[in-house]
Formats: structure tokens, sequence, C-alpha cells
């Protein structure tokens, strides 16, 4: 082919304007500090979520992979727009059409916008820019406008006014905790039922109780499984309590809590709207200097999950010994057999539910202690480790509210008792010489317990072959069920 006759220059350069006119097409020019950048066409998002993604390709976590992350932005930005149009600052026009936007994410739309990653640099101001691109973008549409067409529905001097990510941030964080709190204690409230619900089956099936994993004394099964309802119960109080600690927030310090381009009223404002956005005792701090670089709302919060996640580990690892056998290991109870426990030995089935709870705990209980390396961390007037404390928190929060459905549906309500172990294990068992202390005194029941150790015969028989007591009296005192000490009136109510 000859390239230098003319049709042949003309078809080229024809082809290359098309192919810059696709490219315009698929790309718009965005710019900021650094200059211009092109941003997807099609993308909500602007040049400073651009540059971050290119910037923090770091987990692969996106914020948008918890909803209720990108919720609570749409909630911080509408109260925000919404105490700025209360002051005079915004107007009403303006506010309907960041409303809309918000609404939409709300619903559950455009969540796929939400694209940099958990890990960045810069105090989360990658995020805030997110959130700011994302909606005056969705604002602009639904208004009848084109992506980027700024002059209508800006980023900065709109969807961040009165704002600085330094505010927003931390703000939007405590709101996506807050979110998401009530949802876990109501289903805590739930695995704390399906206990109780246990408990009542089996309240008058006794067994035989154990400190430091030796025999102690009698108790009932119901007992047992009460005491972990109850445990859990005190847990939930903990979450309620730990909550009221992501209320205050400094909506309103911009920069480092001073304040600077924020009209009189709006943190007023703003915490108003927010109140009454999320159902939460949201207030303004106290101090929004303080406030800024304090992370005491994140500390309390985290420590309460990591208290929950030692609680239901302690749990889980009872119904592991529990259940562990069936032929060499307690066997008191069964756990529903869910999936074969191994590749290489036949019949084997495992305490899967338990352990992967106690999986779940494990992290928990790391997450916490990151939290507390991010809140010491920060220096002097803002702390720039939030977006850790954001994700370990937020991680944590959705792996145990995931983690105890799975734990009530398919562990503890599918609980079952060997009830012929249960009554092997007191036949057998020297633990209930305890309750002859009064009687004959520590030392003599010692010799009685040595006894019965060195022989392997129960105590009962000893008892009897000594003739230590009448029957009416092994009756009276050493009937398993009256050394329980079990009320039953006590969980009539529960």
């Amino acid at each position: 082919m000859n390239w230098t006759r003319p049709y042949v220059v003309v078809t080229l350069f024809a082809l290359c304007a098309m192919g810059s006119v696709a490219a315009q097409e698929k790309a718009r020019t965005e710019r900021d500090l650094l200059g211009e950048k092109q941003v997807p066409a099609d993308a909500y998002y602007g040049v400073q979520t651009a540059r971050a993604l290119e910037n923090f390709q770091i987990s692969g976590i996106e914020i948008n992979h918890y909803p209720g992350f990108v919720e609570a932005w749409a909630i911080v930005k509408l109260a925000a727009a919404k105490a700025n149009t209360d002051v005079g600052a915004m107007k009403p026009e303006k506010l309907a059409a960041i409303e809309k936007a918000c609404n939409a994410v709300l619903a559950g739309k455009y969540h796929d916008q939400f694209q940099v990653d958990w890990y960045q640099g810069g105090a989360g101001t990658s995020t805030n820019m997110n959130a700011n691109e994302v909606l005056a973008n969705i604002a602009l549409e639904l208004s009848g406008h084109k992506k980027g067409e700024y002059q209508f529905v800006d980023p900065h001097d709109d969807l961040n006014m009165s704002q600085s990510t330094n505010d927003s941030y931390p703000t939007a964080i405590k709101v996506a905790f807050l979110l998401r709190n009530e949802k876990l204690i109501e289903e805590l409230q739930k695995l704390a039922a399906s206990f109780r619900t246990k408990g009542a089956a089996y309240l008058e099936i006794v067994k035989m109780g154990r400190t430091e994993m030796q025999d102690a004394v009698p108790m009932t099964v119901g007992q047992e499984f009460y005491g972990y309802a109850d445990a859990l119960e005190g847990e939930i109080s903990l979450l309620r309590d730990a909550e009221k600690y992501l209320y205050p927030v400094n909506m309103g310090a911009t920069a480092i809590g001073t304040g600077i381009n924020v009209p009189k009223g709006y943190p007023e404002k703003c915490a108003a709207h927010l109140a009454e956005l999320t159902g939460k005792s949201i207030t303004p701090a106290s101090d929004m200097i303080a406030a800024t670089w304090d992370q005491q709302g994140f500390v309390v919060y985290s420590a309460a999950l990591k208290s929950l996640a030692i609680k239901l580990s302690k749990i889980s690892s009872d119904l592991i010994l529990l259940t562990s056998g069936p032929r060499a290991g307690l066997f008191e109870i069964n756990l529903p057999a869910l999936q074969p426990g191994s590749s290489i030995m036949p019949g084997k089935v495992n305490p899967v539910v338990p352990e992967v709870m106690n999986i779940v705990a494990f992290r928990v209980m790391a997450n916490d202690f990151a939290v507390d390396l991010g809140a010491h961390s920060g220096q002097l007037e803002l702390n720039a480790y939030e977006p850790l404390a954001g994700l370990a928190v937020i991680e944590s929060q959705s792996l145990l509210y995931r983690t105890s459905i799975l734990f009530r549906t398919k562990c503890i309500d599918g609980i079952t008792v060997n009830e012929k172990m249960l009554e092997h294990y007191m036949e057998t068992t020297v633990g209930i010489v305890t309750a002859l202390n009064p009687i004959i005194g520590y030392e003599k029941a010692t010799e009685l317990a040595a006894e019965a150790y060195k022989s392997g015969k129960g105590i009962m028989e000893i008892i009897r072959e000594n003739k230590i007591l009448t029957e009416a009296q092994i009756q009276q005192l050493l009937d398993p069920v009256k050394l329980t000490g079990l009320d039953k009136s006590k969980y009539q109510n529960k």
C-alpha cells in the first residue's frame, strides 16, 4: 500500500478525529489543585476521587463494602445542607437538589460510586471528597444538568459547605456505628432468647459442674444455659451504654475545632438534623477542639464490641468442650451436624460454628487493639488514623452481627442433651462429697474422696459401704437436684 496517497492521508486524519471524539465521549475533564485530569464520563465521582483511586490501591476493600457507611455519608451531608439552609448560608433550591441525591443514596442507589479504599492517608479526605463529588453529580443529574456542571451544585462550595473532612469524616463514622448498633443488639437479644429457650427445656436435667476442668458440684443444664443468656444480656447493656459516647459530634469544628468559615448556629442545627435523621440523641460536642482529635467514642464502643467478643468466645469454647467426643470426650451435648469434619477420618463431625465464632471473636479483639493504637497516635489538633478506627470497628460490628445469626440458627437452636452421659457422670463423680463438709468435716470428706479416686468407686457407693449416712440422710443431703440449689421461680419470667 502506498501511504502517500491523498485519500489515505485524509482517511487517517478522519480516523484519528473519530478516535479523539470517542475518547472525549468516554471521559470528561475536571480540575483541582494539581491540574486537569480525565474522569470517566459515566462516573459520578470527580477528580479528587480519581486521584485517590490511583494513589490508594491498598486493600481492595472499598468504602461501599459496608453499605451503612455510605448511608452515613448521605445522612451527614443532608444534615449539613439542611443546617446551612436554616442559617441562610445555602439557597433552598440547592438543598432540594442535594436532598434528592442523598435520598437516592439512602434508597440504595449509586453505592457503586463510593470506590476509594478504606486504607488511605489524609485523615479521610479522599472519602469525604468521594462523597462530595458523587452526591454533587447525582444532584446535578436529578436536577436536569450534566455531570461536572459544578456551577449549579459544587462538591466543595455546596456539599462541603461549613465543613471539613476533620468534622464530617468522624461524624460519618459515628453515624455508621449508630445505624448498625441497634441491629446488632436486636440479633443478640434473639441469641440470648435462644439460650433461655434451651435453659427452660433442660431446667431440671442434672449435670456435673466443673471448675478448672475438674469435677466441682452439681448444677442443671438449664442453669448453665440461662447463665449464658444472662451473660449476653450484660453485653447488650454495655453496647447501649457505649453508644452514648458516639452521640457528641464535632460538626462545625471544620479544620481544627475553631469553626473557621462556619455560620452562627450551624453546629447546633446540624446536630439537631443528625438526631432527627438517625433517631439518636446526637448533640454538638462541648469542646470542638478536643472533639476533633479525641477518639474516646471509638475507643469505648470498640471496647464494648471486644467485651462481647470475649463473652461469645468463652461460650463457644464451652460448647466445644461439652460436645467433645463422642467416645473419648465429655459428650454432654450434641451440636447440629452441618458438614463432614475431615478429609481423612471417616465419621468425624466438627463443631464448626463455635469454631468460626472464636475466629471472629479473635479478629474483633485484634481490631480493638488497632483502634487503641490509632487513638493514641494522632498528633496535635487532629488524628489522621481515624480510617483505621472506622474500618476496624465497622468490620467488627458486621462480623459479630452475621456470625451471631449463624450461631443462633445453626448451633444453639439445634442443641440436644445426652442425658445418659450426664447420669453416668453423676453416678461416678466424687464432686458431691463437698455437700458432706458441714456433716463430717472437710478432713473426713477428703479421706472419702481419696478413697473413691483410689478404688475407682463412686462416692455414693463408699458412703453406703462405710455406713456413713443412712438412706434417708443420703436422700436428704445428697439428692443431686437439691444440691443444684435450683429455684425454678427464678427463671419463670425469663
